[in-house]
C-alpha cells in the first residue's frame, strides 16, 4: 500500500504482484484499476480484499495521514 504516489490523490487501492505481472485493485470493491495478473491470481487478490476490506480501509486512512499501516495477513 502506497499513500503518496506521483500521480496525485487516488481512490483507496492496493498493489499486487505475481511474477512479472503487476496490478492495482480498488479497496472498495476489488475492481482492477490498472495492470494485469493471471485470472486465477486476480480472483485470489479480490477475495483477499473482500476478506480484509475493513482492515485495508483502516490502513489506508493511517497511510494517508502519514502513519504506518498495520500488518494484514497475506495470502499463503
Amino acid at each position: 500500500m502506497f499513500s503518496h504516489e506521483e500521480k496525485g490523490p487516488s481512490p483507496p487501492h492496493v498493489h499486487a504482484a505475481y511474477g512479472d505481472d503487476y496490478a492495482i485493485f480498488s479497496i472498495q470493491d476489488g475492481v482492477l484499476l490498472e495492470g494485469k495478473l493471471p485470472e486465477n491470481k486476480q480472483i485470489l487478490v479480490q477475495a483477499w480484499i473482500e476478506i480484509h476490506k475493513e482492515d485495508l480501509q483502516a490502513d489506508w486512512c493511517l497511510a494517508v495521514s502519514g502513519q504506518t499501516p498495520l500488518p494484514i495477513k497475506p495470502l499463503d
